[in-house]
């Protein structure tokens, strides 16, 4: 029986420890304001984790990656099912890059790197950025 706790204690500890919060972001194009709920990723766990696994993205909808500082290397799509657009963020909120990713359930998945240095990266459904006319220089408000 107590091996029983220890089990549930221990599965609640883990859940609790790796739930994501959320928050409405603004991007900023111009005159133009977007409004996006993203989900935050501001630990090297939820940052592994990612979107892995996730079947359906709503449509203003995201993943919000946050690194302690400047940071540089790509992301990949492992068991990643569906397809991803990316912007990568200066520490100001400007984006600096937006990539396309696909899914990838091989064992060897190809790296989106953007070959820069960034301090967050937003991921969203596959072609979200260029359907609300988002672009590089345009910028986040994270607060």
């Amino acid at each position: 029986m107590k091996n029983r706790f220890k089990i549930i204690d221990f599965l609640f500890r883990q859940t609790k420890k790796t739930s994501l919060h959320t928050k409405m972001i603004t991007v900023s194009s111009g005159e133009r304001i977007t409004n996006l709920t993203v989900h935050v990723a501001d630990t090297q766990e939820k940052r592994d984790k990612g979107l892995m696994f996730v079947r359906k993205l709503p449509e203003n909808e995201g993943m919000l990656f946050v690194f302690s500082g400047k940071t540089y290397g790509g992301f990949w799509m492992k068991n990643t099912l569906i397809p991803l657009s990316i912007a990568f963020l200066d520490s100001d909120g400007k984006i600096l890059k937006i990539l396309d990713m696909v899914p990838c359930k091989q064992d060897k998945c190809p790296t989106y790197d953007p070959e820069l240095f960034y301090h967050y990266a937003i991921e969203v459904n596959l072609g979200w950025f260029e359907k609300y006319q988002i672009k590089v220089g345009d910028y986040v408000n994270l607060d």
